[in-house]
């Protein structure tokens, strides 16, 4: 038997947090439920999980706060919003912030289920890929990822974790669009405006580390994202 899905749900009201994770249990998952969002940052801080259930009106840390959290500790770390609370304004704070999706209360266990097992076989399937890739091609450049190395010629550009970070999503971003948004969310952990501005000085330092090759352009794309654009020669 392999090892189980590990859930982190936080849900402050006892009566369904407990018949939450009774059913997930039910399901072979397993569960720690946790009562608020000062201990449910705790408890993922303390161990290892393969998704989050966050309830988003909680005392002591509310769950838009939470899930900041979460992502500046892991930011590949993906969860799920599960709330009373229906308006659009909330909807989008929740995606805001990384969510993978957004469940409104009532509803129904098996669509639960069904996106428990769509968000982890989607990120299955991308860390796999991901494990693949330790290499790309940028321009005239070899991109190690692990190593977080430019090479190019006889030279080796050592980059930052962020310079790393915004280079790779850049390289394989859908539709060869990074939305600023998402890299902020993703590496920052936060789309304010501070750490926009700080974006942007990381963006201006890959520029400087890929200026050796005049084919390399990373554009702005219409004030909302970044692509990077590779000349043919």
């Amino acid at each position: 038997m392999g090892q189980k899905i590990k859930i982190l749900l936080v849900e402050d009201d006892p009566n369904f947090g407990s018949i939450m994770k009774s059913y997930l249990e039910l399901n072979d998952f397993e569960v720690t439920l946790r009562a608020d969002g000062k201990q449910g940052l705790a408890a993922f801080q303390s161990e290892p999980f393969h998704i989050c259930i966050l309830d988003v009106m909680m005392p002591e840390m509310d769950g838009f706060t939470l899930a900041r959290e979460i992502k500046k500790a892991d930011s590949e770390a993906p969860f799920i919003f599960l709330t009373a609370k229906s308006l659009k304004e909330d909807m989008l704070e929740g995606f805001r912030t990384g969510a993978d999706d957004y469940i409104t209360k009532p509803f129904d266990s098996e669509v639960l289920l069904f996106k428990l097992h769509a968000i982890l076989k989607r990120n299955h399937n991308r860390n796999e890929a991901e494990a693949d890739v330790n290499e790309l091609n940028v321009g005239k450049f070899l991109f190690n990822i692990n190593l977080r190395t430019l090479s190019y010629d006889n030279i080796t550009l050592q980059l930052s974790p962020k310079e790393a970070s915004l280079l790779k999503m850049l390289c394989t971003a859908r539709d060869g669009i990074l939305l600023r948004k998402d890299a902020l969310v993703i590496i920052w952990g936060n789309d304010n405006f501070f750490n926009g501005r700080c974006m942007d000085v990381f963006i201006a330092r890959l520029r400087k580390c890929l200026k050796a090759d005049p084919s390399i352009e990373i554009a702005n794309i219409h004030g909302n994202g970044f692509r990077i654009i590779i000349s043919a020669a």
